[in-house]
């Protein structure tokens, strides 16, 4: 495996692409294997892919496009700032709120940032908001939906590390409520500090609130329908993918009347596009993931962890900064297939429950994505705002502080937010 890892490191310098990264560095396993036959990459590559909840995942990335081109973006927008528009900053509570929203329409951190950085980054500009506080707000605000079902990375994580994907759906709600709280907080203590303007002069009213949630509902239902039909057998997690895709539709093409047919078509462009990116990566993550299975690395990493200390709360800690560490460098889904195996029987081992586990993977692993030097979801950010990365850095850093605590409280207290998946499932 240290050829592997080389071969790694110097293509990941090179800005090779991630997936031909893996892939290259994996093959470079069976030059030094000579007893493995050369017809097992292929195979893994096949198999990979051959597998029934995976298809989920291509579903929920159509459902997640189609529900953007509909218009329920916007009166997500709408409905967000008419909770939050009285507060002092508005706008950051906007994007906030919002993120916790459309967790459950995007189910990408990535497309979520981007989407608030093009609607929300030039208001919270022109009100005069500086460009490293809305970067910063945007970006890592859309870590909610990182655990917010239908997460694309909860999916991911529960195919490879065969954890109930349905518990995690439920055990992800509790945290990315508490994290958009957590967030809010850091917005109003600076928002009041630089004096940030208001938006709305006075607090919603009954009917305003009322009138705004009869505007969204169809959205806002979407995730309660998917965790309902899984947990009483209408659906499996991949059958809710393909009925998400049908409910888009429907919502988009015949109750809100904004669905076009050159609208679709671009969607099913764009979905082509995204899906092939990602099984690409999963059929590469399939040959990194014989290997490192054949060559015991899980083993090995346990043993090596375990002498560090026998503490399992150390132990977890180290395993969760190696997580950290290593989102800052690599794609979420590219870590989360590559390292779930790796990892996942270390912490059974201690007696962690995976879906606990799996909010706090999923939670550090997408977070990488809005921190240097590599983080996909900042720059995306900050080239969309023509935002300076120093800038967004610096203003990022309460943010990610309290995000932290939040990791650690829900490390020494799970029973916070396990609760909820224990009583819909049973444990």
């Amino acid at each position: 495996m240290q050829l592997v890892m080389i071969v790694f490191v110097v293509l990941l310098i090179l800005k090779v692409p991630l997936a031909f990264t893996i892939g290259i560095s994996s093959l470079s396993f069976f030059f030094m294997t000579p007893d493995v036959s050369w017809i097992t990459p292929v195979q893994r590559m096949v198999s990979t892919t051959q597998s029934f909840p995976l298809l989920a995942v291509p579903f929920f990335v159509l459902a997640g496009n189609l529900m953007n081109a509909t218009g329920i973006t916007r009166r997500l927008i709408d409905f967000s700032t008419i909770l939050t528009g009285h507060m002092r900053g508005g706008l950051a509570h906007v994007s906030c709120v919002l993120s916790t929203l459309m967790g459950g329409i995007s189910g990408s951190a990535c497309a979520d940032a981007a989407m608030e950085a093009r609607i929300l980054g030039p208001d919270m500009v022109k009100r005069g908001y500086s460009k490293g506080f809305s970067a910063a707000v945007i970006g890592l605000t859309s870590l909610i939906t990182a655990t917010i079902p239908p997460g694309i990375g909860l999916i991911l994580y529960g195919v490879t590390g065969s954890v109930s994907i349905g518990k995690l759906f439920v055990a992800g709600i509790i945290p990315g409520i508490i994290m958009m709280f957590f967030l809010m907080f850091v917005s109003s203590r600076i928002a009041k500090k630089r004096q940030y303007p208001v938006e709305n002069d006075r607090p919603p009213t009954g009917k305003e609130v009322w009138k705004g949630l009869k505007a969204s509902i169809w959205a806002l239902i979407f995730p309660l329908i998917l965790i309902v039909g899984i947990r009483f057998g209408i659906f499996t997690a991949t059958e809710a993918g393909a009925f998400a895709v049908v409910y888009a539709f429907i919502i988009g093409k015949f109750v809100y009347k904004e669905l076009t047919w050159k609208g679709f078509f671009h969607v099913v462009r764009t979905t082509l596009s995204d899906n092939g990116v990602i099984m690409f990566i999963i059929m590469c993550s399939g040959i990194f993931g014989f290997a490192i299975t054949y060559d015991k690395v899980p083993q090995t990493m346990a043993t090596f962890i375990g002498g560090i200390s026998q503490n399992s709360y150390m132990i977890i800690f180290i395993v969760l900064l190696f997580i950290l560490i290593a989102g800052m460098f690599m794609e979420a889904t590219v870590n989360t297939l590559l390292l779930t195996p790796i990892f996942l029987p270390i912490v059974r081992e201690l007696g962690v429950d995976p879906v606990h586990f799996g909010i706090l993977f999923m939670t550090l692993i997408t977070m990488g994505g809005m921190t240097p030097p590599v983080g996909v979801t900042m720059y995306a950010t900050c080239s969309i705002m023509k935002c300076p990365v120093e800038d967004y850095v610096k203003e990022s850093l309460p943010f990610i502080a309290v995000i932290l605590v939040e990791i650690i409280i829900l490390v020494f207290f799970p029973q916070i937010f396990m609760w909820l998946p224990n009583l819909v499932f049973g444990k």
